[in-house]
């Protein structure tokens, strides 16, 4: 019942800024995390940033700097701002939903990936 959509991937050159955008449908409680992960060719998943229902923020050290998460609460979207984009942001980026609240505390949903591509 509960989905992840992405969008906003896509091929962008070096320096370019691109925006994902991930929006929830289903049936989820208010306290949660929300956020992105990314994996290239060849390496393992990592985390990039999340945000939580509170507003509190936490970032990969790669990232740090050139990258915004963000969330609409009323709509339960996480949007995710990459600027200054480099080659080694290619990757595979996924939406992220972590539950939080005492009843449903640890339930995980992902979204099915959307495609970042930076050229040199």
């Amino acid at each position: 019942q509960v989905q992840l959509v992405e969008s906003g991937g896509g091929l962008v050159q070096a320096g370019g800024s691109l925006r994902l955008s991930c929006a929830v449908s289903g049936s989820i409680f208010s306290i949660n995390v929300m956020g992105w992960y990314r994996q290239a060719p060849g390496k393992q998943r990592e985390l990039v940033a999340t945000i939580t229902s509170g507003g509190s923020t936490n970032y990969a050290n790669s990232v740090k700097g050139r990258f915004t998460i963000a969330r609409d609460n009323a709509k339960t979207t996480v949007y995710l701002q990459m600027n200054s984009l480099e080659p080694e942001d290619t990757a595979v980026y996924y939406c992220n939903l972590r539950e939080m609240s005492p009843s449903r505390y640890g339930m995980t949903y992902w979204g099915k990936g959307t495609l970042v591509t930076v050229s040199t």
